[in-house]
């Protein structure tokens, strides 16, 4: 219920182009901290890396859809889906442990995945109140 009350205040514009910005900075963290990221989350180095250029063209997309007057409900949907799709793989990545995370590696998964599940939200109920 919080959330919706939130969501009331955010335009689905606004969802949107933070889920890009948020993201584009997570991006740039990951490939400029995939060194010393990796010692302390337990995760190779190169890894770290490619997820980090993976999120560069997240983000242009999310700022391109979020730029629009008024964004697609189709784009949205898929914007949504992408992002449940993520917080999946990172419940499977921390359950899966395939790298042997230490504990402040399983933290941050788990936190990166809380916060995308916001944005999934934030959106969520953006665009069914704008629709």
């Amino acid at each position: 219920m919080a959330m919706a009350a939130i969501a009331n205040t955010i335009s689905l514009r606004h969802a949107v182009l933070a889920d890009g910005v948020i993201s584009g900075a997570m991006g740039a963290l990951l490939i400029a901290g995939s060194g010393p990221l990796s010692g302390l989350l337990g995760v190779p180095e190169n890894f770290l890396f490619w997820v980090g250029v993976a999120l560069l063209p997240w983000m242009a997309s999310l700022i391109v859809i979020g730029r629009e007057e008024r964004p697609s409900a189709g784009a949205v949907e898929t914007v949504i889906a992408v992002n449940a799709l993520w917080v999946l793989g990172s419940i499977v990545f921390a359950v899966w442990n395939p790298f042997a995370m230490t504990a402040l590696g399983f933290a941050f998964v788990i936190a990166q995945a809380l916060a995308v599940t916001v944005f999934a939200e934030l959106q969520f109920f953006a665009l069914r109140r704008e629709a």
